[in-house]
């Protein structure tokens, strides 16, 4: 069995690092709050110089190596925070740094990585493939390789964050923590029972990547497929052998959210908090507003929004699938006469019930054997789902058929 993990070494951790470490505030969030009906609070790790909390883990990490091992340089498999956390304190430290990445690592994150001095590797579709080069890399080359979330080092790191949590927020209730290899979980779970016994650890896992669960049930590590998805820096096949060990007893809750929760969850901190933030560091709010977290409301709820690097391309699709999720974006299909004003009554029916086209496309080659009528998909904005109701409500009352 491995050496537990202590509140202890994770307060020697935070003295260790702090002189590199940017300590992030966690105020309260009045919009959100509102929201959510929970007090909530958010600590705003994406504000660390590489945009994500994973700078504490590296960090610590990185100083606990010997003199021998900062010469020859570390090695990391990471879907990039992780390694633009080593990139950045490997540069301010003088130690070589060579990541892995998987090729669906966001463009962003590959290039700063770059741009910070690492050697960068683009390896396989998966993280483990990733991992299983960095392996080979450490082994042939005599790095020493720093896991991203199964490292003790890298777990006391990132425990840290629990501690400046519990000093801004003593009386919070709970605690809501995105989780993929469950390194961070692990850390901050550790240091806030640590410090407050009876805080609720709620574990936020992506749909398309829930080892975390599928561990829990089985009572060990478990590997499970993975599918694409906004929250990347959450698609672990499997949770972490020691980070689990130390976790699993913590964790009072693990909710499991799906896409169209995350796209939302980005749109509502982009308008709510002015906080561009990446998937992975949006799935605690996606949690907080499914309805399996009513258990929170009324309490003193800490959000970790860990991460924002996000691609802005990418930022683009997420606005707009939100928009789709939260009823403000409508696409349908419809008829109308191909003559003069066909569309013309069809968008008057649209701005009466206040709607705005946004997008009309004809298809007059395959809209059937009328030549007198054609097939139009119309793209509107509305103010919610019940404005989409009303809209279809008042289009099926003027005989225009929807789908």
């Amino acid at each position: 069995m491995p050496d537990p993990l202590t509140i202890a070494d994770i307060r020697a951790a935070h003295d260790r690092i702090r002189s590199g470490i940017y300590r992030s505030p966690c105020p309260p969030s009045v919009p959100l709050s509102d929201l959510t009906g929970a007090e909530v609070f958010c600590k705003l790790d994406l504000l660390q110089r590489t945009g994500s909390f994973k700078e504490r883990g590296a960090r610590n990490a990185l100083l606990l190596l010997d003199e021998a091992q900062r010469r020859r340089g570390v090695v990391a498999a990471s879907a990039g925070n992780h390694a633009l956390g080593l990139a950045y304190h490997g540069r301010l430290l003088g130690i070589p740094v060579t990541v892995v990445m998987p090729r669906f690592a966001p463009l962003v994150k590959v290039s700063t990585c770059r741009r910070l001095g690492a050697t960068v590797v683009l390896e396989g579709e998966t993280f483990e493939d990733a991992r299983r080069l960095a392996v080979e890399i450490a082994a042939r080359e005599g790095l020493e390789r720093i896991h991203g979330f199964d490292d003790p080092r890298v777990i006391a790191g990132q425990g840290t964050m629990g501690l400046e949590i519990l000093e801004d927020v003593p009386d919070a209730d709970a605690l809501v923590i995105p989780c993929g290899g469950a390194g961070l979980l692990a850390g901050v779970a550790t240091a806030a029972k640590a410090l407050k016994p009876d805080i609720r650890i709620v574990a936020v896992e992506p749909a398309a990547a829930g080892s975390l669960s599928a561990s829990l049930a089985a009572g060990r590590p478990t590997q499970v497929a993975i599918r694409p998805t906004l929250a990347d820096g959450l698609a672990v096949g499997m949770v972490g052998e020691r980070a689990f060990s130390i976790a699993a007893p913590l964790v009072d809750r693990v909710v499991t959210v799906g896409e169209d929760a995350l796209a939302l969850a980005v749109l509502r901190l982009l308008e709510l908090e002015k906080t561009v933030v990446e998937g992975a560091g949006a799935a605690p709010l996606a949690a907080l507003l499914d309805d399996g977290c009513a258990e929170l409301r009324g309490r003193r709820v800490v959000l970790l929004l860990c991460g924002g690097n996000i691609d802005t391309s990418m930022l683009d699709r997420v606005i707009d699938h939100g928009l789709v999720a939260d009823g403000r974006r409508w696409r349908f299909s419809t008829r109308v006469s191909d003559r003069p004003g066909g569309i013309a009554r069809l968008a008057a029916v649209i701005a009466a019930a206040g709607a705005n086209v946004r997008e009309i496309v004809h298809d007059r080659a395959f809209s059937g054997p009328d030549v007198f009528s054609t097939s139009v998909a119309v793209t509107v904005e509305t103010a919610d789902r019940e404005h989409v109701a009303a809209l279809a409500a008042r289009l099926a009352a003027e005989g225009f058929s929807i789908s």
